[in-house]
């Protein structure tokens, strides 16, 4: 299997549980590959072949991404090391949950949710705590009876009851055999990877006083415009953005850069990605620019910016230039 098939496998998957889909990320570096809506639920999702190519920064910029837009990052991948990935298992790689394709078709077509975590050492699942301990003290039966039935320490099946501690699947299967109830807790994708987290403001960033505004990029110059409307600002490496901007009422897709071919590719995937997170669009241009929007996606040029004195005026401004001129 390439990694092309496997998009497209993503896709069909996330389509037939009735996500509507971005256009797909065709950049290089890549936060996320595609974003996908449905309902309250919004997924930015990372395909990876090898699920250990995902690297901490990555991992790092998708989980900002997904606060501030108020959804969850995935990864879907097909191996790890030296073998495939398991299905009905999920594993995690910097915080950020992995699957294959199967875990997720079962999730989100079929409504099972899996059992069982990858973890260093083995394949782990996470035992109802409240249910052993019923299950226990109406059989009359004491901790030590119990763990030495399973082959393991008093304290351990105190821990599966009090704290919810992993177990091995093993053990599970012991247990359940045991009292004859399902002890196992289904684990929720969408819960464990930080679904519709509250949005936190950020901190802004204190402005080190020995650093020159004429020191600062252009591109820095304009996103410093930005956040003085009133908005916080969080950069981004990978995306096919510049940043986010973001303030109590809105969130907007932020691009900066000059006019060029490349603007316009990257304006229409902005365009399609802001239509899935339910965000505004706008692409800042430093120098004067050949078209007024591309699709959703307004462009502004700096100097049109620096006659703007807050962010409700951002916003209407970039209403106005709304399908006003079309990049395709």
């Amino acid at each position: 299997m390439t990694k092309e098939v496997l998009i497209h496998q993503i896709i069909d998957v996330l389509s037939r549980a009735g996500f509507a889909l971005s256009d797909r990320c065709n950049i290089r570096p890549r936060s996320f590959d595609v974003a996908a809506r449905k309902d309250e639920t919004l997924l930015l999702c990372k395909v990876l072949f090898n699920i250990d190519g995902l690297n901490e920064e990555t991992a790092r910029e998708m989980k900002y991404l997904a606060e501030y837009l108020g959804g969850s990052a995935i990864v879907v991948g097909a191996k790890t090391r030296d073998q495939m990935l398991e299905d009905s298992v999920v594993y995690m790689r910097y915080d950020i949950l992995a699957l294959n394709v199967q875990t997720l078709y079962d999730y989100f077509v079929e409504n099972i949710k899996p059992l069982v975590s990858a973890a260093p050492g083995g394949l782990y699942i996470s035992i109802e705590g409240d249910l052993l301990k019923k299950a226990r003290t109406d059989q009359s039966m004491s901790l030590g009876t119990l763990a030495s039935m399973v082959g393991v320490s008093r304290r351990t099946i105190s821990k599966y009851e009090e704290e919810g501690m992993d177990a091995s699947i093993d053990v599970v299967l012991q247990l359940e055999d045991i009292f004859g109830v399902e002890l196992a807790r289904p684990i929720d994708i969408l819960k464990s990877c930080g679904s519709r987290k509250p949005r936190k403001k950020a901190e802004p960033e204190k402005e080190d006083p020995q650093v020159k505004h004429n020191a600062l990029l252009p591109e820095d110059l304009i996103l410093n415009t930005i956040s003085m409307l009133g908005y916080d600002v969080l950069p981004t490496a990978q995306a096919p953005f510049k940043a986010i901007s973001r303030d109590k009422s809105s969130v907007i897709l932020t691009g900066v850069s000059e006019f060029n071919t490349t603007v316009v590719k990257r304006a229409h995937l902005m365009s399609s990605i802001s239509c899935i997170t339910e965000t505004q669009s706008v692409f800042i241009i430093n120098g004067r620019s050949k078209l007024k929007s591309v699709e959703n996606t307004a462009l502004i040029e700096k100097k049109e910016l620096d006659k703007i004195s807050d962010s409700q005026e951002l916003l209407e401004f970039i209403e106005e230039r709304k399908d006003t001129n079309s990049g395709a």
